[in-house]
């Protein structure tokens, strides 16, 4: 008979002010959050990038699963490779893959087959999930409990005051080859990390408003 695991008390976090203040300080920090394509070639400490990816791996996941894996590429060499086989993909698709609406789609966003931050950015994490474990074991909500570490790792980056950008060539199997990743870690989302470069803009677009994203019940 399977016993239950054990418990312990919870190390509550306290913000040391009201809930509503640190919630409007929290998106006050998140709301200038942008994704960049313009990196400077500034370094970025090793020990920045692990702090961030700790935060990520706090996210729940299915069962405690934790089907994440996070490969942190920093040598130029690996960059060069990668944003080859990158624009490779990138030109197939933009030539041939996409169809016409999702072309006029990303037409206002300036995007192309051209991707120079991959190897400009100081960090490329790429991102894979887990479809079993490390023992071959069952994992369980992958693709939520992935998107969710992501989600928390854009976060902490920009919290730290870098820049990032969500990048998914497709397909993205070149990335398994390229960084020696066993058959059952499958890439998810590859993400340029850097701080943004002195004359760095982004497109004048804006986010949905609270009418259009929130219901109240």
């Amino acid at each position: 008979m399977n016993r239950p695991p054990a418990h312990i008390p919870l190390e509550r976090y306290d913000p040391g002010m009201p809930a509503e203040e640190a919630a409007g300080r929290f998106y006050d920090i998140m709301r200038r959050r942008r994704t960049v394509r313009m990196f400077a070639d500034r370094p970025v400490s090793e020990e920045t990038i692990r702090r961030v990816l700790l935060a990520a791996g706090t996210a729940p996941s299915g069962a405690n699963k934790q089907p994440w894996r996070f490969v942190a590429v920093r040598d130029p060499e690996i960059k060069r490779r990668i944003r080859l086989a990158a624009e490779e993909e990138e030109r197939e698709f933009y030539t041939r893959r996409a169809p016409p609406e999702w072309l006029e789609d990303l037409a206002p966003l300036g995007t192309d087959e051209h991707k120079e931050f991959l190897e400009i950015a100081p960090w490329l994490i790429v991102v894979f999930k887990l479809m079993k474990t490390d023992e071959g074991g069952q994992v369980y909500y992958v693709n939520e409990s992935v998107g969710i570490a992501t989600g928390m790792l854009l976060a902490a980056a920009h919290h730290a005051g870098l820049a990032t950008l969500t990048h998914t060539p497709s397909p993205m199997g070149f990335l398994s080859e390229v960084l020696g990743r066993p058959a059952h870690e499958r890439p998810f989302l590859l993400i340029p990390v850097g701080y943004p470069a002195a004359d760095c803009v982004v497109p004048d677009i804006g986010r949905k408003g609270e009418g259009e994203i929130v219901v109240w019940a």
